[in-house]
């Protein structure tokens, strides 16, 4: 008998030989038939996988993790495939991943697929869940392996084998007539699967590489309800309507054009009052914080990235370099080196830190245009970037303190939920050190550090290995925007390189020179993926002291623009942003475009507010509120 351990942590004995699926039965016949896959040791595993000897066993649903769900997703995929194969024999396969959502499988066909033939590979589908064929899994040794996919006529399937290892072990999953390449894991059969939709069609790169041939790639999604697909196709309506591109082009805030260049966004006068304030907003918060603020060039020698590392570790992902007469010159993708030398530009004494230096600065790094994504993944950016300067004994209360900060600008001031924040603590991959400033001591040290003090902030958190900056772990603070996008925005990292690079120095209390620590953080992140996710959470409605536009005046008539102007003079004195839409018009369609514009409040004027010295007064969020006197509506905006 062997000891399987549980994700509770109770023991169950069972012979050595059996499967997890068979274990599953013994603890319910529920989760046997709700499971997907499993986890033993922490390898993701097949249900049909054997248990020899005693493990931790994870068994997971749909419903239950990411994991359960890629399996079951990674099944449809071959499901779809298989319904393509059959309207299609002459189709070659490459690859089918499950994704964070569903899944896709990449296709070399001849004809293009259109949306009558996303019809026709659905009800296919839909046949061979109905067939509920067993599903197979069996291993080949390489030459065998060539040789089956060869004789399928699958050159891609045979590309990716030769890719492999020499002691990679090869397997395949069979279902009916169906065979892939594949390392699983996969649903028992395919009746398992019982609601598929299929989404996008879009064209690919073979291993993504513009050398290779274009394939066709159709995006797709599965559950085990058909309630769900609906549920689930309500949510794409919902992110379309929320995507920060879409909303960002009605609402007049950024334009892209291709004379610019990919990832290089334009802010229009609507986008950069949103920016400026939100600029002034935490740098003003940063000053009450002790921070001090720089400008510092976005270029400088390629020698002051020698030296901080990041030419080593990092200029893959820079701009080529501009011969200047004697320097060589590069856009700078942070500016954590200019701090350093700031820092360093004079003494420093134990009673001077921490110091903090902050900056507003612009970096640019060398996305691939592919990549680039409206202003949430851009080529030049502005960072809302700082580095504290601390002694040893200072590092636990300074991280608490931008953790705090943090806390402060997300839940307090933008009134966002707890809960859609985890904390990652991101740590260097030890198989892979060449990625990382070679220093096992201040690696060891430094992750330490940041795990002690999450755990005595009792934040809860994951840690998630090669993650880390190429110079010392972080604390990054995930966060699922609306439209599904797990990104990082404010970050907290500790950093025990750079002042050993570049020989940071304070005197300490018994006159001896000792090192800082830096620690490097982002509050908002940079200012266009902060700006990004705001609209997407917001859907344009942003709060009312960062609308662009926070009054829009309606005069009725052509008689009523004079009162109008005095009423916005008025405002304006009060440091309110209006605008008057004096177009002959009627009202009520001025209303409706000023909804659509997201203005938080309109002031309609005629004979009868005119007479009585009022504006009507309309919210975009309550509707009608009535008529006030213009010093009644500016103490309620205040």
């Amino acid at each position: 008998m062997i000891k399987v351990t549980l994700k509770d942590s109770s023991v169950i004995e069972v012979e050595s030989g059996t499967q997890v699926i068979d274990v599953a039965k013994k603890i319910s016949e529920g989760l046997a038939r709700n499971a997907t896959c499993a986890s033993v040791d922490e390898k993701v595993v097949d249900l049909r996988y054997v248990l020899k000897e005693d493990c931790n066993l994870v068994i997971h649903t749909f419903d239950s993790d990411i994991e359960g769900k890629k399996a079951y997703w990674h099944t449809t995929s071959h499901i779809m495939a298989q319904a393509v194969k059959r309207l299609n024999k002459d189709v070659k396969l490459a690859i089918g991943p499950a994704i964070d959502e569903g899944f896709y499988y990449d296709f070399d066909i001849e004809n293009h697929f259109s949306e009558d033939d996303k019809e026709k590979i659905e009800s296919e589908m839909k046949k061979i869940i109905k067939e509920d064929l067993p599903i197979e899994r069996f291993t080949l040794s390489r030459d065998e392996a060539i040789k089956l996919m060869e004789e399928k006529d699958e050159l891609y399937k045979v590309e990716l084998i030769k890719d492999l290892p020499e002691d990679e072990e090869i397997s395949f999953y069979k279902q009916g007539e169906f065979v892939d390449l594949c390392s699983g894991p996969h649903l028992m059969s395919t009746g398992k699967v019982k609601a598929v939709k299929l989404l996008n069609l879009a064209g690919a790169y073979w291993k993504g590489s513009e050398k290779n041939k274009m394939l066709q790639r159709i995006y797709a999604i599965s559950f085990p309800k058909a309630s769900q697909v609906d549920e689930y196709m309500e949510l794409l309506t919902d992110r379309q309507e929320r995507d920060h591109r879409k909303i960002g082009k009605d609402l007049k805030l950024f334009m892209t054009h291709p004379l610019v260049g990919a990832g290089l966004p334009m802010y229009l006068p609507n986008g950069a009052t949103i920016r400026r304030l939100l600029e002034r907003y935490i740098q003003d918060k940063e000053l009450a914080l002790g921070y001090s603020h720089v400008y510092t060039p976005s270029l400088a020698t390629t020698n002051l990235y020698k030296i901080s590392g990041h030419w080593d570790h990092y200029k893959d992902d820079m701009f080529p370099i501009m011969q200047m007469d004697n320097e060589e010159l590069v856009l700078r993708p942070m500016n954590c080196p200019h701090h350093m030398l700031i820092y360093k530009s004079e003494m420093r004494s134990y009673r001077d830190l921490p110091i903090k230096i902050g900056e507003l600065a612009h970096d640019f790094r060398y996305e691939n245009s592919g990549a680039v994504c409206g202003l949430e993944r851009v080529r030049q950016m502005c960072q809302n970037d700082a580095h504290l300067f601390v002694r040893p004994d200072q590092i636990k209360e300074e991280v608490g303190k931008v953790i705090n900060l943090i806390f402060e600008v997300y839940i307090k001031d933008f009134g966002f939920s707890k809960d859609s924040f985890k904390f990652r603590l991101s740590l260097r991959d030890k198989d892979n050190k060449e990625k990382y400033i070679d220093n096992d001591e201040m690696w060891d040290t430094a992750e330490e550090q940041l795990r002690q003090i999450l755990n005595e902030l009792n934040i809860e958190f994951y840690e998630a290995k090669g993650e880390a900056a190429f110079y010392g772990p972080k604390i990054d603070i995930q966060i699922q925007t609306a439209l599904g996008h797990d990104v990082t925005i404010p970050t907290c990292q500790l950093d025990f390189a750079l002042p050993e690079r570049f020989e940071l120095e304070f005197i300490g209390e018994d006159g001896e020179p000792h090192r800082p620590v830096v620690i490097h953080r982002a509050i908002l992140g940079t200012s266009d993926r902060f700006i990004s996710f705001l609209i997407e959470e917001t859907k344009g409605n942003l709060p009312f002291w960062l609308c662009p536009k926070q009054v829009k005046i309606l005069p009725i008539a052509d008689r009523h623009f004079e009162y109008a102007k005095q009423v916005q003079e008025r405002l304006q004195k009060e440091g309110l942003r209006v605008e008057i839409d004096a177009r002959s018009e009627k009202t009520g369609y001025k209303i409706r475009e000023a909804q659509l514009q997201k203005i938080p409040y309109m002031l309609i004027v005629g004979d009868k507010e005119i007479e009585s010295n009022t504006v009507g007064v309309r919210s975009r969020t309550d509707g009608d509120i009535g008529a006030m006197s213009v010093e009644e509506f500016i103490e309620k905006v205040h």
